[in-house]
């Protein structure tokens, strides 16, 4: 019977030392599930930052945008009144129809030597053979080769 309580109490012990080391295992496990979820939770809040900065930063694009798109209008609209306000129309329509009819004499006397660009060599007589016909060359060779 003593051998008994002895091969009991052996086991319970054993029991215990088995039981405290996967006790410890696990621990160890659950100790990085917990930092891998701190560092998830860290990497969501610095994602979410940046996507604050980043609208933060597109708003106010647009919102300067918006200020220099009026600025410029009422600039344009400033020197349009000031334009036809200050300047005399009737000088600056006769500049301005100088200013087309030199350009259309201009334009036209090179309009009339323009001609496209031409993709094959231009003949210097009409009979001759061009440089896109099948036997073009070929008579030459067979003259060499005669010879």
């Amino acid at each position: 019977m003593t051998n008994l309580i002895l091969a009991a109490i052996a086991a319970l012990i054993v029991g215990i030392v088995i039981g405290v080391l996967f006790g410890r295992s696990g621990q160890g496990s659950t100790l990085r599930q917990r930092r891998a979820e701190q560092q998830i939770e860290e990497l969501r809040n610095e994602y979410t930052r940046y996507q604050a900065q980043v609208n933060e930063h597109f708003m106010e694009s647009a919102h300067l945008l918006r200020r220099f798109n009026d600025t410029y209008r009422d600039v344009n609209q400033h020197m349009a009144r000031g334009a036809n306000r200050l300047c005399n129309d009737e000088d600056w329509l006769l500049e301005l129809e100088k200013e087309n009819a030199r350009a259309r004499l201009e334009g036209a006397g090179n309009n009339e030597d323009a001609e496209p660009p031409r993709d094959y060599a231009p003949k210097s007589d009409p009979k001759e053979k061009g440089t896109l016909a099948e036997d073009f060359g070929l008579a030459d060779k067979e003259k060499e080769q005669k010879a």
